[in-house]
């Protein structure tokens, strides 16, 4: 997919804005978030322009998403932290605020000043069941690629 003249994620892949690369890759470049949320916190990228997840074709993900495991022992082992957590987000709804698929690997400490709010819900009766059933049949029609 051509990447998007306006996109910073773009900019940052075609070279028009510097980042501080971690990886660099043909189908995947990782840097620093130039606003951390800890010290370490890396943002990992495909070099293609791709706004969520779900407008990724499999062989693209599948090509970033092998450089995850090791960023992360990477980012584990230089700072030091006791856990990382690793996110992605599809959505302005979702917090996404850059339109190109990106995963946010940021390092924990108990100190930490990031906090997650998870307000876990309960379903309805036969609702989880339902809902469990019409995802099937999505990707039984093909709908993951």
């Amino acid at each position: 997919m051509p990447n998007d003249p306006d996109c910073v994620f773009c900019k940052i892949v075609a070279g028009v804005i510097p980042c501080a690369k971690l990886l660099d890759e043909e189908h995947a470049l990782a840097f620093l978030d130039i606003g951390p949320v800890a010290p370490g916190h890396a943002l990992l990228i495909p070099r293609d322009h791709y706004e969520t997840m779900d407008t990724m074709p499999p062989d693209a993900a599948a090509a970033m998403f092998r450089r995850l495991p090791a960023l992360v022992k990477a980012v584990r082992a230089v700072t030091g932290c006791e856990g990382v957590n690793v996110l992605q987000n599809n959505g302005a709804i979702a917090g996404q605020v850059v339109p190109h698929v990106h995963v946010h690997v940021i390092p924990r400490e108990p100190a930490g000043r990031f906090s997650f709010n998870w307000p876990a819900g309960q379903y309805e009766k036969g609702q989880i069941d339902s809902l469990a059933r019409a995802i099937r049949e999505r990707l039984s029609q093909g709908e993951m690629q």
